[in-house]
């Protein structure tokens, strides 16, 4: 609950959602005027603070007209009242700051809402908008790289994200198969199916002469049909690489010379067809954004922003990449995306204010268009720049990283780092099978419970569940006098690292929505590893299998099918597969 707008959003995610509505439910009944403030509820960085504090009563005590100490003492009190005997004890610190310690009934309570969930824990929550997410869009000149791979990677991993937040999510590729570039491949191809040299502003590398190779007749074909050819053949392998990496499908592949092809359910002013570029360019002339100077069409990009107004026709009578890609935005905008999300790569930042001034020109609002731009990545070995396989040329290819490190490995390096940094990717420590490794730590915990839980038998496993889901319910009548157990008898008291491990689940959802609302996949590898640690520390302080009472198994086999359940989620997200044994 770091501020009002996250309560609300999150304040159907149970139980955790419930604790903040009750805090802020309490606070306002003692602050009517304090609406809209922020509050927090957040775990301290000592347990012996409590399971969680707020700042309530330091926000509030002006509307309140009380000081935050005394605020505070209301709040607890009425707080405690509210929970029926859940809140064990609250204590007020510092300058007026709630810290709240809750009872073992709470956090039972707390896992069997987990365990109900099933699944669907964490999911949905957003303000649900269409969404279209344009990502990878490379050029169909060569093979996939390294920095593709990392597009690739955080555009999947991004869409999966917004939609298990609730989000209507499609996805986009966009192909850049227009203009001199797929001449100068054409060029290159022919050049090598004659037996000559390639120019120096040529396509170089073995895959140039395998495309030589595979196009038929290649020696007699015209340069330009020989670009479109390769633009066939590049597409199903960018294609083919990106299924190997675990990138789900695109509903979509744009290709930039359709924008240049005449539409009949485009037309212009006399009523004839016209080209989504010649539309475009007719809607910015229209609305008086555009002018001719020296012979060229140019757009007032300055109006909206733009350090220099841009050309769109040169003199030549050409269009310029810029006239597509505006063209390219408005049809994204007719197709009645809500929001519009461009993954572009380094290279591209400039390219921003020009791009949203072109949308603004069109009539769009800017805020309905997200361009991130992804930071280079810089594989190491042994400290050093790694000199992989150069087949493709100068550069390294996603299928030799995949060949060389693995699927799994390789997305979680390269989503665990927020997509505005400089990765080095040390491919040394990618391969190491130990707990240096974060992506093989959080795999062998979920592994390590798949073992657990086979070792225990579904029989059992499924009476546990069924426990634990009970024993949740009566907890939430249960009075500070102690829970009672489904049997009635008086409940164990959770081990530290129990409730450790609860609370680390119910972060679960505010960090999904997190992550969705901030663009930032590697807040889940976060999580995941910090879930995976917790576990770890429960695993080593509390015994699961065979340990008396039973009550005590089934919640402790309850504990372990949410935390791997959960594990198992993020991974998802990420693109990482759960491995049921390692």
């Amino acid at each position: 609950m770091s501020s009002d707008t996250e309560t609300d959003h999150n304040a159907g995610q149970a139980p955790l959602g419930e604790l903040a509505g009750a805090v802020r439910s309490v606070a306002l009944q003692l602050a009517p005027d304090g609406w809209g403030r922020p509050l927090s509820l957040e775990r301290p960085p000592n347990a012996d603070l409590g399971d969680y504090s707020t700042n309530a009563a330091l926000v509030l005590a002006s509307a309140a007209r009380k000081s935050p100490r005394e605020l505070a003492e209301g709040i607890g009190a009425m707080l405690s009242e509210r929970l029926q005997g859940r809140l064990a004890r609250f204590e007020v610190a510092g300058p007026g700051f709630l810290n709240l310690h809750l009872d073992d009934a709470w956090h039972r309570q707390s896992l069997a809402a987990v365990l109900g969930a099933g699944q669907r824990f964490g999911a949905g929550g957003a303000a649900a908008e269409r969404i279209l997410v344009e990502f990878v869009s490379a050029n169909p000149t060569g093979p996939m790289h390294v920095g593709h791979a990392r597009n690739a990677a955080y555009g999947d991993s991004l869409s999966r994200l917004l939609d298990f937040h609730g989000h209507q999510v499609e996805r986009e590729f966009y192909v850049n198969d227009a203009g001199s570039q797929i001449r100068k491949l054409g060029e290159s191809i022919q050049a090598l199916a004659r037996g000559q040299e390639v120019a120096a502003d040529g396509y170089q590398g073995e895959y140039v002469q395998e495309l030589a190779r595979r196009i038929p007749q290649a020696a007699t074909l015209e340069a330009a049909d020989l670009g479109k050819a390769a633009v066939l053949l590049m597409t199903e392998q960018i294609e083919a690489s990106l299924r190997r990496f675990g990138v789900l499908g695109y509903d979509h592949w744009q290709y930039e010379s359709k924008l240049h092809e005449v539409r009949e359910d485009l037309r212009g002013r006399d009523g004839e067809p016209v080209s989504a570029v010649q539309h475009a360019l007719q809607l910015l002339e229209d609305a008086g954004h555009t002018y001719s100077s020296e012979g060229a069409l140019w757009l007032r990009s300055t109006d909206f922003g733009d350090d220099k107004d841009r050309v769109l026709v040169r003199g030549s009578g050409e269009h310029t990449y810029f006239a597509s890609d505006i063209a390219y935005h408005q049809i994204k905008r007719e197709r009645g995306y809500q929001r519009q999300i461009d993954i572009w790569g380094a290279d591209h930042h400039g390219y921003i204010p020009r791009m949203r001034a072109a949308y603004e020109a069109l009539g769009g609002d800017p805020g309905e268009l997200e361009m991130l731009i992804m930071q280079l990545v810089h594989l190491m070995r042994g400290g050093k720049r790694a000199a992989m396989s150069k087949r493709a040329g100068e550069f390294v290819t996603l299928d030799d990283l995949v060949e060389e490190i693995g699927v799994d490995a390789a997305r979680w390096y390269l989503l665990s780092r927020s997509h505005d940094t400089t990765i080095d990717l040390d491919l040394d420590l990618a391969v190491r099978q130990s707990s240096e490794n974060p992506v093989y730590y959080v795999q062998y915990a979920h592994a390590r419970i798949a073992s657990m839980l086979a070792k225990a038998g579904a029989d059992r496993v499924g009476e546990a569940l069924e426990h634990a889901r009970g024993a949740g319910t009566v907890a939430a009548g249960a009075v500070a006098g102690g829970a009672a157990d489904l049997d009635g008898e008086r409940a164990e008291p959770l081990h530290p690292s129990e409730r450790d491990a609860i609370k680390q689940l119910l972060d679960f959802p505010n960090e999904i929505a997190e992550a969705a609302t901030r663009r930032a996949p590697h807040r889940v590898a976060a999580y995941a590893l910090t879930l995976a640690q917790t576990f770890t520390a429960f695993y080593r302080d509390c015994k699961v299998v065979g340990v008396q009472p039973q009550s005590v198994e089934s919640t402790r086999i309850g504990l372990c099918v949410a935390v791997q359940g959960a594990l198992a989620r993020s991974l998802d997200l990420l693109g990482v597969s759960a491995p049921q044994e390692m």
